[in-house]
C-alpha cells in the first residue's frame, strides 16, 4: 500500500545515553520552493513588526476574540452547529439550547485551548492528553490512538485511506522525532507536522481539531505571538480549499502544496491580526468605556446611556456610539434601519 511504501517500518537501536533512535530516520517528502521561500520571509518580518510593537503581548480583549473565534472555526469545520454568539455564551457560563455534544465539545476546545502552553509539542504524552481533554465525554477512545482502521470520505467516495491502527505507535513515534530534531525552519515544519498528522489520522475522532491546534502550539513556541493568530479562523473561510490541498498532497505524495498553502494562511491571519491592532489603537477612552459596558450582551441605546450615567444623548452618539460603529466595534440588530425603535447593539464577533 502507498503507506506502507512512504512510511516503512523504521526499526530502533540504542544510543549511547540511552536514547532511543531511528536506525534510518523518517524525513517526510517536501521541497523548498520560491514560493515558500517569500512566505517565510514575509511571515518573519510581519511577526518582527508586531513583536517590535507589542512585545509578546496582545491586547486582552483581542486574545479572547481570536480564542473564542479559533475555538468556534475549528469546531464548525468539523460541523458543529453552534454559533458564535452561543459558543461565547457556553465559555462564560451562559445556559445555551442547543445539542449536549456541540456544547460538550466547546467546553473541552476552551479547556484544551487554556493548556495549550503548558504542552510539550514533541512530548507523545502531552498528544494523547490534549486529545483526552479534547474529546472527554464523546467517546470511549479519549486519550489513546485509535483501535481499528479509517477513512476520510467525500459523500460515498473514499479520498484518503489511513496506515493500519498497528503501525499508528510508531508512525507518531517517528514523526515526533523528526519534529524534535530535525534543522527546519518552525513555521515550515509546523505545516509539515499539520499534514503528516492529517495522514497518519492518529485518533478515532477529532484528528483535524488536533492537527490544527497542535500546528498553533508549534507557532507559539517559535513566536509567542503566534498563539492569538487568528489562523483556524482563515481555514474555516477556505475550508473546500484546504481539504482539497489536503487530498492533493496525498495523491503526490509530498507536502510542498500544503505548507504553501497554510503559509498563506498564516500570513493572511498576520495581517488580520496587524489591522485589528491598528483599528484597536483608534479607539478612545468613550469607545472603550462603551465596549466594557456592552459586555456579550445586545443593548438599547436608551439601556447604553443609562449603564454609561449619561444624558446627554448627542454627546452619547457622536462621542461613543458612532465612533465604535465607524470602526466596526459594534454592530447594530437591525442594520437596515438604522432608526429603527427596535434597534440594539452589540460587539461584533
Amino acid at each position: 500500500m502507498y503507506q506502507q511504501d512512504l512510511y516503512g517500518i523504521i526499526t530502533y537501536k540504542m544510543k549511547l545515553g540511552g536514547e532511543l533512535v531511528p536506525e534510518k530516520p523518517y524525513v517526510p517528502p517536501y521541497s523548498i520552493t520560491d514560493a515558500i521561500i517569500h512566505l517565510v520571509a514575509e511571515i518573519s518580518e510581519q511577526v518582527g513588526v508586531v513583536t517590535v510593537k507589542n512585545g509578546s503581548v496582545i491586547n486582552p480583549h483581542l486574545r479572547r476574540d481570536n480564542q473564542i473565534r479559533t475555538i468556534h472555526s475549528s469546531l464548525a469545520i468539523e460541523n458543529n452547529t453552534l454559533s458564535l454568539e452561543q459558543m461565547t455564551d457556553v465559555i462564560n457560563g451562559k445556559r445555551v439550547l442547543g445539542a449536549p455534544k456541540e456544547i460538550c465539545e466547546v467546553k473541552n476546545a476552551y479547556e484544551a485551548y487554556n493548556l495549550l502552553p503548558s504542552f510539550d509539542p514533541c512530548s507523545i504524552d502531552d498528544l494523547l492528553k490534549a486529545h483526552k481533554i479534547l474529546i472527554q465525554k464523546l467517546s470511549n477512545e479519549s486519550g489513546r490512538f485509535r483501535s481499528g482502521g479509517v477513512g476520510i470520505f467525500a459523500g460515498e467516495r473514499l479520498v484518503h485511506m489511513a496506515p493500519p491502527a498497528d503501525l499508528v505507535p510508531k508512525l507518531m513515534g517517528d514523526l515526533l522525532h523528526w519534529l524534535n530534531h530535525a534543522d527546519t525552519h518552525p513555521l515550515i515544519k509546523s505545516c509539515i507536522f499539520h499534514y503528516e498528522f492529517e495522514f497518519i489520522h492518529p485518533f478515532a475522532d477529532g484528528n483535524g481539531h488536533m492537527g490544527r491546534m497542535w500546528q498553533t502550539l508549534l507557532l507559539s513556541r517559535w513566536k509567542p505571538v503566534c498563539h492569538w493568530l487568528p489562523v483556524e479562523t482563515l481555514i474555516h473561510e477556505r475550508q473546500k480549499e484546504y481539504y482539497e490541498v489536503l487530498a492533493a498532497a496525498d495523491k503526490a505524495a509530498d507536502s510542498t502544496g500544503f505548507i504553501e498553502f497554510m503559509l498563506r494562511i498564516i500570513r493572511a491571519a498576520l495581517r488580520e491580526l496587524i489591522q485589528t491592532e491598528q483599528v484597536r489603537e483608534q479607539v478612545t477612552e468613550q469607545v472603550e468605556r462603551l465596549l466594557m459596558a456592552l459586555g456579550n450582551e445586545t443593548l438599547s441605546a436608551k439601556e447604553l446611556l443609562d449603564r454609561l450615567r449619561l444624558k446627554h444623548r448627542p454627546t452619547f452618539s457622536n462621542n461613543y456610539l458612532r465612533p465604535a460603529l465607524e470602526l466596526g466595534l459594534i454592530e447594530m440588530t437591525v442594520p437596515d434601519k438604522p432608526n429603527s425603535s427596535r434597534q440594539k447593539y452589540r460587539i461584533k464577533q
